[in-house]
């Protein structure tokens, strides 16, 4: 799925995952992860880092399996607030599986989608309902973020 740049139009896509966790990320962003191990998000630290940095949102949701998302044009009384840089505009929502790394990059193999933005910074409002995953992009924000502790939703 891509959305013209600059649309937010509510869409939805499924996913699954056994690894527990949603990724959001510019594909510019995590080139220099191309040839970490394939699993360096999984160590807090680093998850922790590139998150701060503005260069991926990443989800934790608490068990694995197939999640349904729904992009919104808002989402009121988000459970987690993310800002994210968007420097190319080819962001890939999905899987934490298809995080860049070990040579790879994201092709959806999991579910997922990617969205056409146009280059700026991003926020990444999210709510999770059991399956379902409500996702906002909104455009403006810092670029980076604060947080101490690993982003659950």
């Amino acid at each position: 799925m891509t959305l013209p740049t600059g649309e937010h139009v509510p869409r939805t896509f499924t996913f699954v995952t056994d690894t527990a966790t949603m990724c959001v990320f510019d594909v510019a962003c995590l080139r220099h992860r191309l040839d970490d191990t394939a699993d360096w998000w999984s160590i807090p630290a680093d998850e922790l880092a590139e998150v701060n940095a503005g260069h991926a949102g990443f989800f934790n949701l608490g068990s694995d399996g197939a999640y349904a998302v729904e992009l919104c044009d808002d989402l009121p009384d988000p459970q987690a607030s993310v800002h994210l840089r968007v420097p190319s505009g080819r962001v890939f929502l999905g899987a934490a599986e298809e995080v860049t790394a070990d040579g790879l990059e994201p092709e959806a193999a999991f579910g997922g989608a990617f969205l056409q933005l146009a280059p700026g910074n991003y926020r990444v409002l999210a709510r999770r309902d059991d399956a379902r995953i409500a996702l906002a992009v909104l455009p403006g924000g810092e670029g980076a973020n604060a947080f101490a502790e690993l982003v659950r939703i």
